[in-house]
């Protein structure tokens, strides 16, 4: 008899308890969810707003700082969606700190890569739109992450490159300087080398993408007693660099047959 009335006693409160528990677990659940909307929406307005606000910014440091805020941001609203289910996350600092020498060790690497990113930033090395060639890759600029530099080969192919990669490297920014040299060896045979000079640098000062300044040269480069080597190094403008290069080759095939 005794032990019935204490089952029956018993029952409420295991009930009670699990509806309380469940209730504070579906109360933890809901503030995570809104956390995690939350800040997902923080994210979109402070990428919208740094966007806007470093508009007339390069766009190299513009899409540097906007991953830093979303990264910034995540890193809150994780801290936050912890606090929230109920882990201390100042005992998490703690432990974290107590590892930080182990995950420093680990992720060196990356460090390195982050280190390597604002360097290039800082130092300018190149801008997102640069054609650049380094660490074997030559392309465009799409963009400098914090660990990674997103490069757009010629046949469009989206190569990422670790930042320390191109920062320990020799680095070609054919791009910065705004204009370049095209450098064109012409063996003219046995032709009259002044004539010859004088139709390729006519040849040269006709093309649209040719700069009248600085003035387009041409030189002996060698002569041998069955032909002659020329050097035609006009310039133009860095995006027409391979039009130009394609074109007075072709013109100058034809003019010498």
């Amino acid at each position: 008899m005794f032990i019935a009335v204490t089952i029956q006693s018993f029952e409420p409160v295991v009930y009670q308890e699990f509806v309380d528990l469940s209730f504070q677990l579906a109360t933890k659940l809901a503030a995570s969810i809104v956390i995690l909307l939350l800040v997902r929406l923080t994210i979109k307005i402070a990428r919208r707003v740094t966007r806007r606000a470093l508009i007339r910014a390069e766009p190299t440091i513009s899409k540097f700082l906007v991953q830093i805020v979303e990264i910034l941001l995540v890193a809150l609203g994780g801290l936050a969606v912890m606090d929230a289910v109920g882990i201390h996350v100042a005992s998490l600092v703690a432990i974290l700190g107590a590892a930080g020498i182990a995950v420093g060790l680990a992720l060196q690497g990356t460090l390195s890569h982050f280190a390597a990113g604002v360097m290039l930033i800082i130092l300018h090395a190149f801008e997102v739109g640069d054609s650049i060639e380094g660490a074997g890759i030559s392309g465009t600029v799409d963009a400098i992450g914090i660990f990674n530099t997103t490069i757009l080969t010629a046949d469009n192919v989206k190569v990422l490159v670790p930042n320390s990669n191109l920062f320990t490297t020799t680095i070609r920014n054919t791009t910065a300087m705004g204009t370049r040299r095209v450098d064109l060896e012409i063996d003219i045979g046995d032709r009259s080398i002044s004539t010859s000079i004088d139709l390729l640098l006519e040849l040269a000062k006709t093309h649209p993408q040719v700069l009248a300044n600085p003035l387009s040269t041409c030189h002996v480069h060698s002569i041998s007693p069955s032909d002659a080597i020329l050097y035609l190094r006009p310039w133009c403008k860095t995006q027409d660099f391979e039009q130009v290069r394609s074109e007075l080759l072709q013109k100058i095939k034809e003019s010498l047959v």
